[in-house]
């Protein structure tokens, strides 16, 4: 738990939730990971994902983001929450830029896995529910946007929202993607990331 949401949990009991009106949200997605857990042990299964999350563990605490879960081989992250912050679209975009360059880094010995990854922004629903085992979540339709936008990705890049592109187009090189249909959300304008900077 976020220590801000612990130490309320301590004071108070029941649900916690809050609402944040502009929030960055990743969901990050090893491809091919179904069939390499075929090929693994569980040891070997389990000593990958372990390697892997515990890398973007660190990455997502130097770029001061919130990890919210991981679910099987994805691996979830939300910015400006618990405590909000101003430049956490643009934390969240380097964070993502620098999980990518780490899967690269370790093509190799990962038997050239990729990751997938989406971002979106908006509001969401933050807080706790029930009564055992406790974990920080959040839910909306960003959060199933986001979600979404990893799914309907491309291996190996970084695919973005109409609301994101609009957000970082300044600072940030990105190729249009075109009109997608996304299920469940109808047809997207999506974006691709390419780097930081604007030259071509």
């Amino acid at each position: 738990l976020p220590a801000p949401i612990a130490e309320r949990l301590k004071k108070q009991s029941g649900i916690i939730a809050e609402r944040f009106d502009d929030v960055s949200v990743m969901f990050a997605d090893i491809v091919g990971f179904t069939p390499l857990s075929a090929r693994l042990s569980p040891t070997e299964l389990i000593t990958l994902l372990n390697r892997v999350f515990s890398l973007f563990d660190e990455l997502v605490e130097r770029h001061g983001l919130e990890k919210i879960k991981t679910i099987g081989d994805a691996y979830m992250v939300a910015g400006s929450l618990p405590a909000p912050r101003p430049d956490h679209l643009e934390r969240m975009v380097r964070l993502a830029l620098a999980m990518q360059a780490a899967i690269k880094g370790m093509s190799a010995e990962l038997g050239g896995l990729q990751l997938r990854i989406g971002i979106h922004v908006g509001g969401v629903v933050a807080g706790v529910i029930g009564i055992r085992k406790f974990t920080y979540d959040i839910w909306g339709d960003s959060v199933n946007t986001a979600s979404r936008l990893e799914s309907h990705g491309v291996p190996g890049r970084i695919q973005i929202s109409e609301e994101v592109f609009q957000r970082i187009q300044g600072w940030c090189r990105c190729e249009p993607r075109g009109i997608v249909e996304v299920k469940g959300k109808g047809p997207m304008k999506l974006y691709l990331l390419a780097g930081t900077g604007t030259a071509a």
